[in-house]
């Protein structure tokens, strides 16, 4: 099984980039509107055929990101070094009402590959890393992966909404849409601070969702996701089976999405709480080289987005507020709490209406527990001195992540942005400097 995980791996790298750019080209050739600056898609419209395509229900995308960061000054290793990170996403979407006649149903496919390196690993201690990532696209384990394998169906004039399949806890729960390139300010933050339970996009794994929709704008949802180690492993993106079972993940939401005077303002206000019936190590019960307990982990979180301006007379320009806060177990949990608050100014200037601009700043705070259990470790190894390889480093308090970005709406299928970045106390270790990080992401689609 390994050895033809690790074949179809290599062969998807090659063969699945190389399929979509040959069959592309003579479309491309076709195609009047190709690299047109209105149209949505690079290769453009295909002569018609994808507009068509779409109004019978078969809609597809091909889309690149692509995130480089820099070490201008500080953090562990001082030295200006850069690394490049990038994901390719290929997926499909089916309208099976149009398709079928399958009423209120919808099929999601969707394959991903992460590659690159990441620059946290210079800004941190390398024995230790920082808590967030000045690139978020980077993660869980640069290989290839089913991402999306679900159905969804709506029930009783979609009040009651169910979907089943490979999924991602994070496209449901805890979800906005996020153009930081700092893992704090993006979406899913519940799963960032407690990411050996809640795996967030790219991971997938078994898993069905319910919600039931109050009214259009209130909703609640609970879902039921599988525990597996091949989850998030490298090379696995392909492995689906049930067995070893850890546990379960349980998470309940309730939303609110209103929008909000006359300019109808769009808010999305979220709260949520998740349970895990994985057994993990209690930090607090580390005694003379191990843990003697353990314990389920569980946690709560808040997202708070509203639009609070609109600009030109539409709601598509004006400045978004969003609010953010963590809350995890203190038995089982590295990172006990963490809070976010951005501020987005979509079309600042009459001249450049869907370009954007952002700034952040977030918290993550380090479990006590964790930082003892560190302590008594280094105790218990006779390790004193911070420069020895078996040292390990004190992670205590909070690690601060600051981010300002620009983004340039340079055509309907391209985005590009600048950013700068401030990280202090990186990794929350005392004895590395703070980190001052200038990055460049975009995104394309094909």
């Amino acid at each position: 099984m390994k050895k033809f995980n690790k074949v179809a791996y290599y062969s998807l790298k090659v063969v699945i980039p190389g399929i979509f750019l040959l069959s592309a080209q003579p479309l491309v050739a076709q195609a009047a509107d190709a690299f047109s600056v209105d149209s949505p898609w690079m290769f453009g419209d295909w002569n018609g055929l994808r507009t068509d395509l779409q109004q019978d229900g078969v809609n597809f995308n091909v889309g690149y990101t692509m995130e480089s960061a820099s070490n201008l000054a500080g953090g562990y290793n001082t030295s200006t070094t850069a690394r490049y990170s990038d994901q390719w996403a290929f997926g499909v979407n089916l309208d099976l009402q149009k398709l079928l006649n399958w009423n209120d149903t919808e099929f999601q496919l969707t394959i991903t590959n992460r590659d690159g390196q990441n620059l946290s690993n210079e800004v941190g201690d390398p024995r230790t890393g920082t808590l967030s990532s000045v690139q978020e696209v980077y993660g869980r384990g640069q290989t290839w992966r089913l991402t999306q394998f679900w159905l969804r169906k709506g029930f009783f004039d979609h009040t009651l909404d169910v979907k089943a399949g490979r999924l991602t806890v994070g496209e449901d729960f805890d979800n906005f849409d996020s153009k930081f390139q700092n893992l704090a300010f993006g979406s899913g933050q519940a799963g960032n601070w407690r990411g050996d339970h809640w795996y967030n996009w790219p991971v997938s794994q078994w898993g069905a969702r319910v919600r039931l929709n109050f009214t259009p704008e209130i909703f609640m949802q609970v879902g039921f996701y599988n525990q597996n180690p091949y989850n998030y492993d490298k090379g696995d993106g392909f492995r689906f089976e049930f067995s070893p079972t850890e546990g379960n993940l349980v998470p309940v939401e309730l939303g609110w999405q209103p929008k909000l005077g006359a300019d109808k303002l769009p808010g999305n206000y979220r709260i949520g709480y998740y349970y895990s019936s994985a057994s993990d190590n209690v930090y607090g019960s580390w005694r003379e080289g191990g843990y003697t307990d353990t314990a389920h982990a569980y946690g709560g979180y808040i997202l708070a987005q509203q639009q609070l301006t609109a600009q030109g007379g539409s709601a598509d320009r004006g400045i978004t507020l969003t609010v953010q806060a963590v809350m995890n177990d203190h038995k089982t949990s590295k990172t006990d709490n963490y809070q976010s608050v951005t501020l987005t100014w979509k079309g600042p200037f009459d001249a450049r209406p869907q370009d954007e601009i952002g700034i952040g700043a977030g918290r993550i705070h380090v479990n006590s527990s964790y930082t003892r259990m560190l302590r008594d470790t280094n105790y218990y190894n006779g390790e004193t001195t911070y420069n020895s390889p078996t040292y390990l480093p004190i992670q205590k308090g909070s690690e601060y992540n600051y981010e300002i970005y620009y983004n340039v709406q340079a055509t309907n299928w391209l985005q590009i942005r600048p950013n700068l970045q401030y990280i202090a106390a990186p990794g929350a270790v005392s004895k590395v400097d703070d980190a001052f990080v200038g990055g460049i992401s975009a995104n394309l689609s094909f």
